[in-house]
């Protein structure tokens, strides 16, 4: 859907971009990732791919020189919300989420943010991180999420799957793992009330 610029196809060997992902703990159902580019010159070279900016921004000998403008032209561009919602996606329980990105306030320091709508509460979700890799392969994406879990999104290995919420068990589980308690519980209560019979027997017999 989105051409990379010629001839100058990306520069991937940089500061690696990075992706947090959440749970947004007002609405459950909601699954946040926040991107954020590694190398400014990125930013641009991405700007000039999606046409938001002029082609002249990056040199025939490869050279790419990023302007604060630029950040400020990426930003607010619908082709940028669209190509974010099709580079990110979020599937729970073998369903895709639907991604709505906001407008970010400062794209070259704080990065975008994209809300995934689930159709429930989430527990284990995977998502997909693909932003960049049509430039060049040889993009990296450092993540992290809750409790300090990271992973490595590459051209390969673009899937991941994070544990969010409370995971629902599946069918039969619950009630096993209740039987199980139960039985652990009455079997500790018999224990205690053996031993206080054979307490009271040896009173007796003394």
């Amino acid at each position: 859907m989105f051409d990379a610029p010629a001839p100058a196809r990306a520069h991937p060997f940089g500061d690696p971009q990075t992706v947090a992902i959440s749970l947004d703990q007002a609405r459950p159902e909601v699954v946040r990732v926040r991107w954020k580019v590694g190398g400014l010159d990125d930013l641009t070279v991405l700007g000039v791919a999606l046409g938001v900016l002029p082609r002249d921004r990056v040199m025939l000998d490869g050279a790419v020189f990023y302007q604060d403008s630029d950040a400020a032209a990426v930003g607010p561009s619908p082709r940028f919300a669209a190509y974010l919602r099709e580079r990110i996606t979020v599937t729970s329980d073998g369903r895709e989420c639907a991604g709505t990105v906001a407008p970010p306030t400062d794209l070259a320091r704080t990065g975008a943010t994209a809300d995934f709508t689930c159709p429930a509460a989430v527990g284990v979700v995977a998502v997909a991180v693909r932003t960049l890799t049509d430039l060049d392969p040889a993009y990296q994406t450092l993540a992290t999420g809750p409790g300090g879990a990271r992973a490595v999104y590459t051209s390969d290995a673009y899937t991941h799957e994070w544990t969010l919420g409370d995971a629902v068990p599946a069918a039969g589980t619950g009630r096993s793992a209740a039987l199980q308690i139960t039985a652990v519980v009455v079997g500790l209560v018999l224990i205690a009330g053996g031993a206080v019979v054979v307490g009271r027997r040896r009173r007796v017999a003394a």
